[in-house]
């Protein structure tokens, strides 16, 4: 399914943070969104995600509009979304916190889920089994059962990607999930990002501040500056942009390289 943004402005009390972004992302894609600090890239996931509700512009996907819609509406269309800063849940387990993203799925009563008794039963054993699934798919055996505060920043960030995976969404929002890793965690999310991509199926809209992650991996990059699209295109002609240089560096710096 495709993921269409039209258009698209927000508003807060007179800060406009976006100003009529259109971007599509394909199915299947890898879509790194990217731009300097107070792009609007958080901003636009955000809208899509149903966090906010735009002032202006349409988001669809599959055809359906979903902007203005409530987080949980948004999760019932298929998107699952993770958050530059680790939101879990830090006194439970890595297994419970994975288990949590099975709620859109949850289909037992109240009364069959506190006596835990026939299709609640069923359900229970289903849901842990496409947990462990996950779980052994970003390689988290050993942490199954330890608590998230005891964990590593860049294995919160993992389970934080599990959570997500746990809805069995088709399109993944993912909020800048190298942010505090080292190299070598890296290293593992570029292999998972691939592996959610081809053996999942999953479409990604990707926000990154790491060009050389976006450089390797992305199919597709849209660049945001002061809210609004300056570049869009394959992530090797995009990142050779002039503007895109001068959106981080500043103008006078890449002036000044230029020169040289």
């Amino acid at each position: 399914m495709v993921l269409e943004i039209r258009a698209l402005t927000l508003e807060f009390e007179g800060l406009r943070a976006l100003e009529g972004v259109s971007l599509t992302v394909a199915p299947g894609a890898l879509h790194a969104l990217v731009g300097p600090n107070g792009a609007g890239k958080t901003s636009l996931l955000n809208c899509v995600g149903g966090f906010y509700a735009p002032t202006g512009g349409r988001v669809s996907f599959g055809g359906a509009p979903i902007h203005g819609l409530r987080p949980h509406r948004v999760a019932a269309h298929g998107i699952a979304r993770t958050f530059q800063f680790v939101e879990l849940f830090r006194h439970m387990t890595v297994l419970d916190n994975i288990l949590l993203g099975r709620h859109r799925h949850m289909r037992a009563g109240v009364a069959a889920g506190a006596l835990f008794w026939g299709r609640s039963r069923r359900e229970e054993a289903l849901h842990r089994r496409r947990v462990e699934e996950i779980i052994e798919f970003l390689e988290l055996e050993r942490h199954r059962k330890e608590p998230i505060a005891t964990l590593p920043f860049g294995v919160q960030k993992l389970v934080g990607i599990g959570r997500a995976l746990a809805l069995e969404p088709a399109l993944l929002l993912l909020d800048e999930p190298s942010t505090g890793m080292n190299r070598e965690e890296k290293e593992n999310l570029a292999r998972f990002l691939l592996r959610i991509k081809h053996e999942l199926g999953v479409t990604m809209l990707w926000v990154e501040h790491d060009m050389e992650l976006v450089g390797d991996l992305a199919d597709a990059v849209s660049v945001l500056d002061f809210g609004q699209k300056i570049a869009e295109g394959p992530a090797a002609a995009v990142l050779r942009d002039p503007r895109v240089a001068e959106a981080y560096l500043g103008r006078a710096f890449v002036r000044e390289r230029g020169a040289e």
